[in-house]
């Protein structure tokens, strides 16, 4: 069996951003994803155990990253947490969006084709962005 990389993927709200993300993963052969908020009002609160549980954290803000590191230190132990710098100005899959995380996830995991999203199609690193 082969190991699945596990993906949190975090944002304010966990309605927009993270959300899209996951949903652009979602079904992966490669990844395991999940999508949280740090917000009080967050749809899935951030929470020790989801830190726990990642391999790589993507935050869409550098606020984002300076919670979770102040938050949940120790076990953030050996975990990469990635600031995408993605501001919170877009809808819930919408096109830009999706093709502002293509460009900036591309350097670090293989993406889905945009076409299908087909998870069993994962592409190498950066292309079809």
């Amino acid at each position: 069996m082969t190991y699945r990389q596990k993906v949190l993927f975090v944002c304010a709200r966990n309605k927009i951003r993270s959300l899209t993300a996951e949903q652009m993963f979602s079904g992966s052969i490669l990844y395991d994803v999940r999508s949280r908020g740090i917000a009080k009002g967050a749809r899935i609160k951030l929470t020790a155990s989801d830190v726990g549980w990642a391999d790589v954290i993507f935050v869409m803000e550098k606020r984002h990253k300076r919670l979770i590191v102040r938050e949940f230190q120790p076990e953030l132990v050996g975990k990469e947490v990635v600031c995408l710098f993605i501001r919170d100005i877009y809808n819930a899959m919408e096109e830009r969006l999706i093709a502002v995380l293509r460009k900036k996830l591309a350097p670090h995991l293989l993406l889905p084709r945009p076409e299908t999203n087909d998870a069993c199609t994962d592409e190498p690193m950066g292309s079809a962005v």
